[in-house]
């Protein structure tokens, strides 16, 4: 087993950590918001209304019809809610109670399923109709994977070390999905002619994986975080390069897979993590994709709700429904209380909050970036291409490597506030379309 030390990076250490208990939690609503996949444009196949069962399609991608995105809950669709343009927002489903499923066909029920005689197209197939395949994302730009392609490896990240991430060693352990998590390593690594690379934490106990699974890799991280972000273990091991393609997906996704084939179902459940010095009781709930958090929400007045960390979640205080990809809730106090003198004060011993204290500030150029960013590129030099839309410059400065999450640390010690995540979001997004 290779072990790879990241010395570069920062861990950031907040209040609020779950608890080790696992509660289940059964939403009334959930919700699949469109938005969570990049560049998807959602084709409707459901209205206000319909009955629907655990994997049945909601709508698909309009740019691959084989993309399809399935409900989470048997019950009805209670609304489409659509934005701007009437772009669709979300697609709130309520729940019967009953959880009824859609039966794709499971290893004991269909022997001809069995993944020694199913081809890569039949397995592929397979998770495109149950609605399991946009738990596979791609780099660069962090795509659905394309099911037409295949990639040069697929990384799993079974760890994370974002600010109060959840414990996967401690999942994995008291929810025993070793059988489910093999059968999903073992159906990944029939999807590429490369390697599957299981990445897993130097502390990490429970993630013993068979080798009978054909070009699997297991290799140990330890260093601060960035360390679980599948960006930095993608560059430690086979770095991206203009036109290369890997894949990737998380612990949670790949036992979702493996329980397709071993049940014939759907899996939607999720181990979530409640998590911030605003949450009375943060621990772990058992739910639902998309799950209406709301219930479970025991916090402080004026926060802020986050789906995901601190540093890359999405702000969800207006609806409270779980990112698809997400498995940890942050609630942090706003941050809307001013103090005298602002960005004048000293602050020694702590990081500045989400107050930037004054009015846009000029980008300053300190040299601490590379302090904090693993990578072997020129951080500052490659947001300044992203910033002018120089894509020959942005390829030179190793864009293909990176996402906006690579970038989060950098956030956060930079003086200036600047939206740095933002912007190699919307550099990525300007190469993607100029190069489709």
């Amino acid at each position: 087993m290779d072990k790879i030390k990241i010395r570069k990076g920062l861990d950031i250490h907040l209040k609020g950590a779950p608890s080790k208990s696992i509660e289940s939690f059964e939403p009334s609503l959930c919700a699949i918001k469109p938005g969570d996949f990049i560049g998807v444009i959602p084709k409707m196949h459901v209205a206000e209304g319909d009955k629907v069962k655990v994997g049945s399609v909601l709508f698909h991608d309009k740019n691959n019809e084989n993309i399809v995105f399935t409900s989470p809950l048997s019950g009805n669709v209670k609304a489409v809610v659509r934005g701007e343009k009437r772009a669709i927002l979300e697609i709130i489903i309520e729940s019967d109670g009953n959880n009824d499923a859609i039966d794709f066909g499971s290893v004991e029920t269909f022997p001809e399923t069995s993944l020694s005689t199913l081809s890569r197209d039949k397995l592929i197939d397979k998770m495109l109709r149950s609605g399991i395949w946009p738990m596979i994302r791609q780099r660069p730009f962090s795509t659905i994977a394309n099911p037409n392609d295949t990639p040069k490896h697929i990384f799993v990240s079974m760890f994370d070390t974002a600010p109060l991430a959840p414990d996967n060693d401690y999942i994995i352990s008291e929810t025993f999905q070793e059988t489910s998590l093999q059968m999903g390593i073992n159906v990944l690594s029939k999807l590429t002619d490369g390697n599957v690379y299981i990445n897993v934490c130097y502390r990490d106990t429970k993630f013993c994986v068979s080798t009978d699974a054909k070009n699997v890799v297991v290799t140990q991280f330890e260093g601060p975080h960035p360390a679980g972000n599948i960006g930095t273990q993608t560059n430690a091991i086979s770095p991206i390069n203009k036109g290369e393609t890997v894949w990737y997906c998380y612990l949670q996704d790949v036992i979702a897979i493996g329980n397709l084939f071993l049940t014939g179902k759907y899996d939607s459940t999720r181990i979530i993590a409640t998590t911030g010095s605003a949450v009375k009781n943060p621990h772990y709930y058992k739910t639902r994709i998309g799950a209406d958090i709301t219930p479970i929400l025991d916090i402080e007045e004026n926060s802020r709700v986050i789906s995901g960390n601190v540093l890359t979640g999405t702000n969800i205080t207006n609806d409270n429904f779980l990112c698809f990809h997400d498995t940890q809730v942050t609630v942090i106090p706003e941050g809307n209380k001013y103090k005298l003198f602002g960005w004048l004060r000293p602050v020694f011993k702590r990081f500045t909050d989400t107050n930037t204290n004054g009015d846009t500030r000029p980008y300053i150029m300190t040299g601490d970036f590379e302090k904090v960013f693993p990578f072997d590129i020129y951080p500052m030099q490659l947001i300044k291409a992203c910033i002018i839309k120089d894509i020959d410059q942005m390829e030179e400065l190793g864009i293909y490597e990176v996402d906006a999450e690579d970038f989060a640390l950098c956030e956060v010690i930079d003086p200036s506030k600047t939206p740095i995540q933002k912007i190699i979001r919307e550099g990525l997004e300007f190469i993607r379309k100029e190069t489709r």
